[in-house]
């Protein structure tokens, strides 16, 4: 599997999104996902199931130094103190001694960017966190981080797939070199029924899902984080890799609506 490097660290490119996963379900997602190959987990405290995939990575065996694991800091827990507080349960309930990836979840206008980044700097140092980053942060935002604080950025973790258009962060991203993680890249479920996606599965006998996955992991400096608790979903979307889409698929696909949110930014906490 294809890796991204940024910040020191080398993160595979296809992932496993737990959000909204619970319990028993989410500890036998993790252990299936990591029994087939998977080796990029992501979760945050505001799962509440950092437990359930602690206990999956700890029964799996597998050796800590494949493993990418990330999470992240709830917008509530912005303060230098909470953000400390925050760290040390998600690397408890984690098992871990050190995450790969720490990110601030969601923006919030009250914090104070400074502090912020500083305090994710130190945890850095301190080996407790190999890189930091961000999630839904805009341009102007990314700014502050990467140009006024000058704070080692790993990634923007945003909501990007075949239907949504992300050109003006994706843009700046790449411009700084920082990746992209794309989560929802499968626009919760929306691709199934879709019929461009779907003729160009039959060309490659794979599904709608699969070909639009494809089409974000191609990108450069693009990742991407499907949530999937099924074995069948999981490997399928391994499956993904396969597929060699042309000049022609992709020219389709950039033909399609880019404005279909499933996140809506308006009901988010960074527009509170």
């Amino acid at each position: 599997m294809d890796h991204l490097k940024t910040r020191g660290i080398s993160m595979p490119k296809l992932g496993l999104g737990t959000f909204r996963m619970q319990g028993e379900t989410c500890r036998a997602a993790v252990e299936s996902a990591l029994s087939i190959g998977y080796r990029h987990i992501d979760t945050a405290e505001m799962y509440a199931n950092e437990e359930p995939i602690g206990s999956a990575i700890a029964s799996s065996r597998v050796p800590r130094g494949e493993l990418h694991v990330t999470t992240k800091v709830w917008h509530e827990n912005l303060s230098p103190d909470a953000i400390r507080r925050a760290f040390d349960a998600s690397l408890q309930k984690l098992r871990l001694d050190h995450v790969d990836l720490y990110l601030v979840h969601w923006p919030s206008k009250a914090a104070n960017w400074g502090a912020v980044f500083e305090t994710l700097m130190k945890l850095r140092e301190e080996g407790r966190t190999r890189a930091i980053g961000v999630a839904n942060f805009t341009t102007a935002l990314l700014k502050v981080a990467v140009e006024d604080i000058k704070a080692p950025i790993a990634c923007n973790q945003i909501e990007y797939h075949a239907m949504l258009a992300q050109s003006k962060v994706l843009a700046y991203l790449q411009a700084k070199s920082i990746p992209l993680v794309a989560y929802c890249p499968l626009a919760q479920g929306r691709f199934a029924t879709d019929p461009v996606l779907a003729e160009i599965g039959v060309k490659h006998n794979a599904t709608a899902a699969q070909v639009a996955l494809k089409w974000l992991l191609d990108q450069d400096g693009v990742a991407a984080i499907p949530k999937a608790s099924r074995r069948e979903s999981q490997q399928a979307n391994l499956d993904a890799l396969k597929i060699t889409l042309d000049d022609a698929d992709r020219g389709k696909i950039a033909g399609l609506a880019k404005d279909k949110r499933c996140v809506n930014p308006g009901f988010a906490p960074a527009w509170d």
